[in-house]
C-alpha cells in the first residue's frame, strides 16, 4: 500500500526496518532458532555420548562424558537449540594450557555456522579461565574441521602418523594445531 498523508508513511506501508527484522526472522528459522553455548552437566552425559559416537569413528561412551564432567580440570560446553542439545566442545586444562579433546555437532545441522559459535565461546571461557595456548590434534583428511579450526586461528605445528584407527581398520594420518590466546 503506497498512500501518504500529510507527507508521512502509512502505518501499513513496508518500513527499512521492517526487512532487517524479516531477515533475521529468516534466518533464525532456517538455522532452527537461537543457538546457545552453556555449560554441560552430568545429566547431558547421555546426549554427548550420542553426539560424539555419530560423530566419530570411535565414540565416548556415556560413563566417559559422566567421568569428564566431574573433573576440575575439564570444561565441557554443550550447544542448545532451544531444547534440544545439537553439539558440544570438550578441553582439558593444565596450567596456562588446554587441549581441546572433541568438537562435535549433530550432523542434522552442520553447515550452519553452529561449529564455529561453539568454538569461539569455549576458546572465550578457556581464556577467562587463563589459558593462554590451546592444542588439539584433527584427522588430516576432516576438511570441514581444518577449515574451522583455520578461520578460529590455529596453526599446523606437527603430524602423528597414522593416529586415527577407522572402523574399517585403516590408520589415518593427525594433524596438530595451536592457538595462541594471549594478548600483548
Amino acid at each position: 500500500m503506497q498512500s501518504r498523508q500529510h507527507g508521512r508513511r502509512s502505518q501499513l506501508e513496508p518500513q527499512p526496518h521492517d526487512a532487517k527484522l524479516m531477515m533475521g526472522w529468516l534466518s533464525e528459522w532456517w538455522r532452527g532458532g537461537t543457538a546457545a553455548v552453556e555449560p554441560a552437566s552430568a545429566r547431558d552425559a547421555a546426549r554427548l555420548a550420542q553426539l560424539h559416537g555419530a560423530s566419530f569413528a570411535r565414540g565416548w561412551g556415556e560413563g566417559e562424558f559422566e567421568i569428564m564432567l566431574s573433573e576440575r580440570n575439564t570444561l565441557v560446553h554443550r550447544l542448545r537449540l532451544g531444547r534440544e542439545t545439537i553439539g558440544f566442545a570438550v578441553s582439558r586444562i593444565g596450567a596456562d594450557e588446554a587441549e581441546i579433546l572433541s568438537v562435535a555437532v549433530d550432523p542434522a545441522y552442520r553447515g550452519r555456522g553452529f561449529s564455529r559459535t561453539l568454538l569461539m565461546t569455549h576458546l572465550g571461557h578457556l581464556a577467562a579461565r587463563g589459558v593462554r595456548t590451546i592444542f588439539l590434534e584433527v584427522e588430516e583428511n576432516n576438511q570441514p574441521a581444518r577449515r574451522l579450526y583455520d578461520r578460529a586461528g590455529f596453526v599446523v605445528v606437527g603430524r602423528r602418523e597414522r593416529y586415527y584407527k577407522q572402523a574399517n581398520g585403516e590408520q589415518l594420518n593427525a594433524v596438530l594445531m595451536r592457538r595462541d590466546l594471549s594478548y600483548h
